[in-house]
């Protein structure tokens, strides 16, 4: 239960990746490749805040949040809404996404800086497996994010508009919704929950400037094995990719983790090419 425990926590922080790029594909079929980027600046954030500033936890997590929101804003201006195409936003994002870690190096160092956990420190035993209090933290918060967002976008008006946006951006737009200020607002949110997360993930992974370009990849891994579009996907994909790198690392070498959660992504791939929840969308032309 132990490794397994390990896997889930890992897979955590992956799936929290692929819920920040779902939230951006849901609102405008396009990724935001900085997603792991914002992330990693919410851990820094919350490491200054923390050890620098000796704020409280709700402080820090708020600095974190609002921080992150601002920086996920300026994104949407200057490096998605003057771009036409999709194409060409994947190419932005992950130039903003490089252009952060740049800025991480310069203000934080290139040294693993380890951020406190509030709560309980030590390890406890939980149905004959034990893990940190930090590690079950990360799996009960990615759990509740994607509980909170699946209903938030079947049951608000704006979540209805979301989801009407990525069946169809014209006819949305036909019907009044405003569709710019929405994915506005979705880089905004994609930034306030990435400080949340970077708040939570950096007792895990600690807070390193390199830390985005590992979690972008595994966040995207986990995405496509979930399925684009689906939040519950993107939670089975980050746990499965977790447990079969922690697996791999355990039974087979270090060597052989990455190897093996590639060749499942091609399983997968190969025997559903939509994801595990992923649904295929035929459009009349």
């Amino acid at each position: 239960m132990t490794l397994i425990y390990a896997g889930l926590s890992l897979g955590a922080v992956y799936a929290l990746v692929a819920i920040g790029y779902n939230i951006v594909f849901v609102a405008s079929r396009s990724f935001n490749f900085a997603q792991a980027q914002l992330m990693t600046i919410g851990a820094f954030v919350a490491y200054t805040g923390h050890v620098t500033f000796g704020l409280p936890a709700i402080a820090v997590v708020l600095l974190a949040m609002i921080a992150v929101m601002l920086i996920a804003s300026i994104e949407e201006r200057i490096a998605v809404r003057p771009v036409a195409d999709h194409q060409t936003q994947l190419i932005t994002t992950l130039g903003f996404g490089t252009m952060l870690t740049g800025i991480a190096q310069l203000v934080w160092g290139s040294q693993p800086l380890d951020v406190p956990f509030v709560g309980a420190k030590g390890a406890i035993t939980l149905l004959g497996g034990r893990l940190y209090t930090f590690e079950l933290g990360l799996i009960v918060l990615a759990i509740v994010l994607v509980v909170v967002i699946h209903l938030y976008n079947r049951r608000m008006m704006s979540g209805l508009a979301l989801v009407a946006m990525s069946q169809d951006d014209e006819a949305a737009l036909l019907r009044g919704i405003n569709v710019r200020k929405l994915a506005f607002a979705a880089f905004a949110v994609t930034g306030l929950l990435a400080g949340l997360m970077g708040f939570f993930i950096g007792p895990k992974t600690f807070a390193v400037a390199t830390l985005g370009s590992a979690l972008a990849l595994k966040g995207f891994v986990a995405l496509a094995i979930g399925g684009f579009g689906s939040f519950y996907g993107g939670l089975a994909g980050g746990f499965a990719v977790g447990l079969v790198e922690a697996h791999a690392a355990r039974y087979l070498g270090s060597e052989f983790s990455n190897l093996s959660v590639f060749l499942i992504l091609i399983l997968v791939l190969m025997i559903r090419p939509t994801g595990l929840f992923g649904q295929l969308q035929e459009r009349t032309v």
